[in-house]
């Protein structure tokens, strides 16, 4: 089973690849244009050397492809990052790119969809429509990394990856994969 990732025009991108390289599942990949623009942008690097390490990679506007079918099975749904924007499409049912399509078929199959926010500040539209993404079965996830896992380092120490890894970690944990690091082994 594949764990689909959604990649949308938000700062963030460097998340997106750790969570390529470090989920146990092949990883197929739906992104934005934007979301593309931005991972060369904060990357440095073509999005297709992203694309070559990910399981498939389909376009936005491919409402053909399998993932905007409820029959096909994954583990689970990760949009990382996650706009604002997509956030709106996916609390109100928006299907019009196969992202959000994907999102609404996770939703709707009770499978997970995880929602990594990054955006700040935040509007009260946005709290409106983060709670109604939860409350259609999302977990909205900020792109908050759990900072408590570098316990008794100085913070000169923590490079962006090591951050990024930690939070990644949690994501995955959120769809089964334990973490070989938790609160209760840093403690």
């Amino acid at each position: 089973m594949n764990l689909v990732l959604g990649i949308t025009g938000a700062s963030g991108a460097h998340a997106a690849e750790r969570l390529v390289e470090k989920s146990p599942w092949p990883v197929t990949v739906v992104a934005t244009r934007h979301g593309r623009e931005v991972f060369e942008f904060e990357c440095g690097r073509p999005f297709a050397e992203l694309a070559d390490r990910a399981a498939a990679v389909h376009e936005n506007d491919d409402l053909w492809s399998p993932l905007a079918s409820g029959s096909v099975s994954t583990v689970g749904m990760v949009v990382l990052p996650c706009s604002v924007n997509c956030l709106g499409k996916v609390a109100t049912g928006n299907c019009d790119t196969l992202l959000t399509r994907a999102a609404h078929c996770h939703l709707k199959s009770r499978r997970p969809v995880i929602l990594c926010l990054r955006e700040t500040p935040l509007t009260a539209i946005d709290y409106g429509n983060a709670r109604e993404a939860s409350l259609a079965g999302a977990v909205v996830m900020p792109l908050s990394p759990p900072f408590y896992m570098f316990h008794g380092r100085s913070p000169d120490t923590v490079s962006m990856t090591d951050l990024l890894d930690a939070y990644v970690d949690r994501v995955l944990q959120l769809l089964g994969h334990d973490p070989a690091r938790t609160w209760e082994t840093v403690r």
